[in-house]
């Protein structure tokens, strides 16, 4: 453990006018507290904490957060309150000593509900104060390092956890270092033999080539030597977890494996920077589409660097860092720059972001109250690296990879998103799924009654752009989904012999936890629960008995045995639709949906309308409705729908191709179904692909019965 005054000459290094007696004082109330508590290792406890403050000292950060770090257990762990913390240390440090211990008690591997909400709680408790964050992030490095003391389950656990929250976490804060650690630490836990793997074949590697760091760092010294620049050049081979990383994304051995070395090059200047650049390019032959400037265009973070890829010796690929002194302490602490000292200074660094614009760039779009989107929003958020684009009045946009001009609209404005029709890149149209690409200029084009569409989910990249769709889709569906969801409830509850009620409904939201009836309704029409499930919650005996199957001759009560039948060509009619007949003479009685327009032609004459209902019980996949699909043209596309169709147990007896445009398809596809229910099933999973521009129920009144 290191003594109190080895951790004061630590910080003395960097902020000689350090409160020496303040950390001497945390070191010794810290001391007492956990006297007698011991680790797993069976180390004494507090050189747990000790170890959390040189971590931070390597971050050269202020007094009031190493005495946090030494103090952050003791308000869980013993027997010292928040009032003892503030009176002894200041209403500062205690706050954020609670604010550690909260952090500390979030179960951020639980369900993905639970998870959602602790994840809100984590920014929450950031946003007040991002030092909050540093000591966790500094908490969890430490018990990484020392996780073989822990039971191999506890060992997964937490390495899972710190794979999938601290490690971005921390990289989305600009503390790569801290990042490439932490996910190296996991991935030794998570997959060893991985890791053990590639380790080997980067000592066989450097066997049969030599030293190709050393080789390289000497070529690139070399270089700048001859144009006179004074830089420091380093390099290392990339983190076993980087390098399965790559190998799982694109799928290569690591055989083919190129760029597994990256070097820096650190400079003086701005100027430097882009005059290396020019060195290296010379020498070297760049690799196209792999050359990013992030010192005109910095990322979120404050992070200011230029990346080139190059065929370095044998046609290895190496990448390349340049970047300025100061743009290095920003990149290697990322937002902690902002509290970091020098020479007993506080580091007034022009790049490093406002820690409380960062966190609300990342909490803004996190507000959607559905778990789901929530959870997919925050991965989004941390997980992605950005682009630039430019709007025809030259504003830049900042987006991650693989944003599309949707995102782009969106992120414009809620407002210019929804009413997206089209978008111009660098002047040329294209369609809403193109990806786009560092400093290309994208120009929206809106049309006035424009909404978003279901489609449009798949489309972008953006937590910000998928909450404003699923927010603009509900607005706009909810009415239609909540008429639906009652008719499809007053089936179910029909075929079960129940009568459906507005109390009945509001019983059934209390007990799944939804707040109203009309929600319920909503959701059953949205397909995200199903009737059968409300009537199973509110009547448990049912949940075994299956429904009888109909005859398929017989489908329809209200007919005499001598009449035949047909469903009207022009609206389909399914089970589960209110139906009523007209007849026919010579010809029997034909099936109309009771909202079919064409019944208009027989208003008056009443004595040829028939009551009709639809048998109870379980209909077979025989009735035959036409969709109208929109698909985009492309390789593959009309082999996933019907795919997608045949998964939800559904059959197409017949397909018509009507309009073929060089984008885009539309075409009649004949569905065999049993009910609305499996009509809606079979609908909702076309319009949730990708490349499914519009489906809808085709009725065509010149389909004469």
């Amino acid at each position: 453990m290191i003594d109190v005054e080895d951790l004061i000459a630590l910080v003395r290094n960097y902020n000689p006018r350090t409160n020496a007696d303040l950390i001497r004082t945390a070191y010794a109330y810290g001391k007492a507290m956990h006297e007698g508590q011991f680790r797993k290792s069976g180390e004494p406890y507090f050189t747990h904490p000790v170890a959390v403050v040189a971590i931070l000292t390597e971050q050269r950060l202020d007094d009031s957060t190493l005495v946090t770090a030494l103090l952050h257990d003791t308000i869980e762990d013993t027997k010292a309150s928040y009032g003892d913390i503030a009176a002894k240390f200041g209403e500062e440090v205690a706050e954020l000593v609670d604010g550690v211990t909260k952090l500390t008690n979030l179960q951020l591997t639980s369900t993905e509900s639970k998870q959602a909400e602790n994840f809100r709680k984590l920014f929450v408790a950031m946003s007040r104060d991002l030092r909050v964050i540093l000591v966790k992030l500094a908490d969890r490095l430490h018990n990484m390092r020392t996780i073989k003391s822990m039971r191999p389950d506890k060992q997964v656990q937490k390495a899972r956890e710190t794979m999938e929250i601290f490690a971005p976490l921390a990289g989305r804060m600009g503390m790569q270092w801290m990042r490439e650690e932490l996910e190296d630490l996991a991935f030794r836990v998570l997959n060893p033999e991985a890791r053990n793997s590639i380790i080997r074949r980067f000592i066989a590697l450097q066997r049969e080539a030599g030293d190709v760091v050393h080789k390289i760092t000497a070529d690139i010294r070399n270089e700048l030597e001859k144009a006179q620049i004074e830089a420091d050049v380093y390099g290392r081979a990339k983190k076993p977890y980087s390098v399965w990383r790559k190998m799982q994304e694109k799928d290569l051995a690591f055989s083919r494996l190129s760029d597994i070395y990256g070097f820096r090059v650190i400079c003086a200047s701005e100027a430097d920077c882009y005059r290396i650049l020019g060195v290296i390019h010379q020498r070297w032959r760049a690799v196209p589409g792999r050359f990013k400037d992030y010192i005109s265009q910095p990322k979120s973070n404050g992070y200011r660097s230029i990346h080139t890829t190059v065929s370095g010796r044998d046609g290895k690929r190496v990448e390349v860092q340049i970047r300025t002194r100061q743009m290095h302490e920003v990149n290697e602490s990322g937002v902690a720059a902002h509290w970091s000292y020098r020479e007993g200074v506080r580091v007034q660094n022009p790049f490093a972001v406002d820690p409380a614009k960062w966190v609300a760039a990342l909490t803004e779009r996190l507000g959607e109250e559905d778990h789901d989107d929530f959870m997919e929003n925050v991965k989004l958020e941390m997980y992605t690296d950005q682009v630039f684009c430019f709007t025809p009045k030259g504003d830049v946009i900042q987006l991650p990879r693989g944003a599309t001009p949707l995102d782009f609209a969106y992120a414009i404005h809620t407002r210019i998103g929804n009413s997206t029709v089209s978008a111009k890149v660098d002047g040329i149209r294209v369609p809403l799924w193109t990806r786009l690409k560092n400093g290309q200029s994208v120009e929206i084009i809106t049309a006035e009654g424009q909404r978003p569409q279901a489609a449009w989910v798949d489309l972008v990249a953006t937590g910000r752009a998928k909450a404003a769709i699923r927010r603009g889709l509900r607005e706009d569906d909810r009415g239609r989904f909540v008429k639906l969801g009652l008719e499809l409830a007053r089936v179910a509850f029909d075929h079960a012999g129940k009568r459906v009620s507005d109390k009945a409904l509001r019983t059934a939201a209390r007990m799944m936890g939804l707040p109203d009836e009309t929600e319920l309704l909503a959701q059953i029409g949205s397909a995200e629960t199903t009737a059968r499930k409300v009537l199973e919650t509110l009547y448990p005996e049912l949940q075994t008995a299956q429904p009888d199957e109909v005859d398929v001759q017989r489908p329809v009560q209200g007919l005499t045995a001598d009449q035949s039948y047909r469903r009207a060509p022009c609206c389909q009619p399914v089970p589960g639709e209110r139906i009523v007949g007209i007849t026919y003479r010579g010809q029997g009685v034909v099936i109309h949906a009771i909202d079919c327009p064409a019944l208009a032609e027989y208003e008056e004459q009443p004595e040829r309308w028939i009551d009709l209902r639809w048998q109870s019980g379980r209909h077979a996949a025989v009735n035959t409705v036409t969709l109208d699909v929109t698909i985009a043209n492309d390789a593959g596309v009309l082999g996933r729908i019907c795919t997608l169709i045949g998964e939800q147990k559904a059959n197409i007896s017949d397909l018509n191709f009507v309009d073929r445009k060089p984008d885009f398809f539309r075409l009649l596809v004949d569905v065999d179904l049993r009910d609305v229910e499996h009509l809606h099933m079979v609908m909702t999973a076309l319009e949730a692909e990708s490349d499914v521009a519009q489906v809808s129920r085709y009725r065509d009144l010149g389909r004469k019965p």
